[in-house]
């Protein structure tokens, strides 16, 4: 039975949703990811000929369904062909595009329902029009879909290519920021909003003046047969990113192949569902010169129904347009384990806590490929857990993959060669015509700001707390009646604290554990055991923070966060604690901290046991509620 013919409380256009253990934000991917640029910025119909040679040999990094022709995904970015994209809109539309800057394209994945797709896009030129910038046209995408897979072809959308001009005055910077307000106002009516039965069909693959992307559900193989375009030798670019999907724990999907809008990514995102949140918690408070009023028109920041990758590319989509430069963001996004390593200099050392400040990292394992039109640049998660090689030829040729040889050079045309490394970037310029090396494009990253002088005049750190009150210690006569209360049995002294107090070494068992989930049990368990960490279920080493200490940390930031699209002194006046274990002296520093505006409130949570007794639950309840109050009236105060 074919997908989309299933149960529809099951499937949405044969993408299944949350059901049983499954539910879609688990989805993982683990790919094959590269690109060939022009180092000088030249555009040619050879760079377009060599990706999709690249993409080819990337096949086994791919993956089949239970068919050969039906893949899990692959597709190219490119710079967008003026060339081509003027012959095409002459030929197809009737129309004489602008100069290249003044006008932005992109392929739409539309429902293949007629009467749904016209409401697409309707509504898409409504919101142009809203936007105030003129719409150019549509252009029936040509395709040849003989060789796909029935399950692939099963789900395939209509696509076309819309184009969009600049209203008078606007510059191509800005046009592009008018054109991402545009996709996301597009993207949450369509999709969320407006209640059509082919809604997840529509899909902005990119909507750009710089760059375009053709991808699919197709093997590496079928991309150039699946879109005649690619083989126009009008097609010019002078980048191609490829990349070739194996979708690990994910149902494969048109939208979800890659690349997205401005980066590929081979591994997995460890700490997504803590980005997502904080992302979303941070809302409220942002604010942005560029984009003014539009700001809200861009909520939410990270769109549902996405893969760990496509989550990675809205946060770095959303500040690149607030106006963060491309390196910058990488830099904020993947920093390198700065916390630990003592050879590191010093003034980059206080940019990654200023930014530690200001966000988490996305931590992979992870190979991410990312490019601007302006810049293509790579780089590798702090573990270096994923491969990626490059080499550099004569004729100013840069070709970067996650395995060698997926594209034939002869070695006497070889400059360079080497690999990518634990955090470090690997970034090229077409306006300087030349590959900037880590060491120079993170100094003048790190140098633009006093970072070092806003961190000393506001950083507090939870052990230079002052605190009058004598902490408790290990009073034998409460020892044994504290460690009942806190859960604390013989096996835990036994076998777990022990051997760590007298070998610093973890305990050692080979049958696991086999205790019930504490939401499962029926016995009284405590808080703490009804949280589990989530890992990603992929090949992953395990990770320990003692023994990896060079690149691991568990250093967090406590308190208000600032503006995330700005950069302000105040950004880092925030509370840093080296690890979750709070110390009595720390505690107790809390609990009497009042320092530049902060001030703390402790609030009873436990609950009168004569009251519990007598009242039951009711009490507890009642217990609960006061907690609350008191917590948001401590807030309001």
């Amino acid at each position: 039975m074919k997908r989309d013919t299933l149960n529809p409380s099951v499937f949405r256009n044969g993408r299944p949703r949350a059901i049983g253990l499954y539910h879609p934000d688990n989805e993982k991917d683990s790919c094959g990811v590269g690109f060939i640029a022009h180092i000088k910025g030249e555009a040619s119909h050879k760079i377009i000929q060599n990706a999709l040679i690249m993409l080819h040999h990337m096949d086994h990094r791919g993956a089949c369904g239970c068919e050969a022709n039906t893949g899990d995904g692959a597709g190219i970015l490119t710079g967008l062909p003026h060339r081509f994209l003027a012959k095409a809109a002459e030929q197809d539309m009737g129309i004489t595009l602008p100069d290249p800057g003044a006008y932005g394209a992109g392929i739409i994945f539309l429902p293949t329902d007629e009467r749904q797709r016209n409401t697409c896009k309707d509504t898409l030129e409504a919101i142009v029009a809203e936007e105030g910038q003129p719409l150019l046209g549509w252009r029936v995408l040509p395709r040849d879909n003989s060789m796909i897979g029935e399950t692939a072809k099963s789900l395939e959308p209509h696509m076309e290519m819309l184009f969009i001009g600049a209203a008078d005055g606007l510059d191509a910077e800005g046009l592009e920021r008018k054109l991402f307000v545009i996709r996301k106002r597009a993207t949450r009516h369509l999709r969320a909003e407006l209640a059509i039965e082919q809604a997840d069909l529509f899909y902005v693959c990119s909507l750009s003046t710089k760059n375009i992307i053709y991808k699919g559900q197709l093997t590496s193989g079928q991309v150039p047969e699946y879109f005649t375009d690619l083989r126009d030798p009008d097609f010019e670019s002078h980048l191609a990113m490829v990349h070739s999907r194996f979708s690990t724990n994910t149902f494969p999907s048109w939208d979800r192949a890659q690349p997205f809008r401005f980066m590929s990514h081979n591994g997995e995102i460890n700490t997504l569902r803590g980005n997502v949140n904080w992302l979303h918690a941070r809302e409220g408070v942002m604010e942005s010169e560029l984009f003014g009023d539009d700001l809200n028109k861009l909520f939410p920041i990270i769109e549902p129904d996405l893969s760990d990758s496509g989550t990675f590319d809205n946060a770095m989509e959303f500040l690149l347009h607030a106006g963060r430069p491309l390196q910058e963001v990488a830099m904020m996004m993947i920093p390198e384990p700065w916390e630990n390593y003592d050879l590191m200099d010093k003034t980059k050392r206080e940019f990654y806590e200023f930014q530690a400040c200001k966000q988490e990292p996305w931590d992979g394992p992870a190979s991410i490929a990312f490019t601007d039109g302006k810049y293509i640049g790579a780089c590798l998660d702090r573990n270096g857990l994923r491969p990626s090689r490059y080499y550099v030829t004569h004729d100013d040729l840069v070709i970067m993959a996650s395995e060698v040889g997926v594209l034939p050079v002869d070695p006497k045309s070889v400059a360079a060669k080497g690999r990518l490394q634990p955090g470090r970037m690997f970034l090229v310029s077409f306006e300087d015509g030349r590959i900037i090396p880590d060491e120079e494009l993170k100094e003048k990253t790190v140098s633009a700001r006093p970072y070092g002088e806003w961190l000393q005049k506001h950083l507090i750190s939870v052990e230079a707390l002052e605190h009058e009150v004598v902490t408790p210690g290990l009073e034998a006569d409460s020892l044994l009646s504290r460690m009942q209360a806190f859960g604390y049995t013989s096996e835990t002294m036994q076998f777990m604290l022990i051997p760590l107090v007298h070998a610093k070494k973890d305990p050692i068992g080979s049958m696991g554990n086999d205790a019930a989930l504490a939401c499962l049990s029926d016995d009284p368990r405590l808080i703490y055991d009804y949280f589990k960490q989530l890992f990603a279920q992929v090949t992953n080493p395990a990770i320990d923070s003692i023994r990896e200490e060079v690149i691991m940390s568990l250093q967090c930031y406590i308190g208000p966060e600032g503006n995330l699209l700005g950069t302000d002194e105040s950004d880092c006046h925030r509370l840093i604690v080296p690890h979750p274990i709070l110390k009595n002296e720390w505690l107790e520093g809390l609990k009497t901290l009042d320092h530049e505006g902060w001030r703390t409130q402790t609030i009873d949570i436990t609950c009168d046991r004569e009251d519990l007794q007598s009242r039951g639950g009711k009490a507890l309840t009642d217990a609960l509620d006061r907690i609350c109050d008191e917590a948001s009236q401590a807030i309001y105060d």
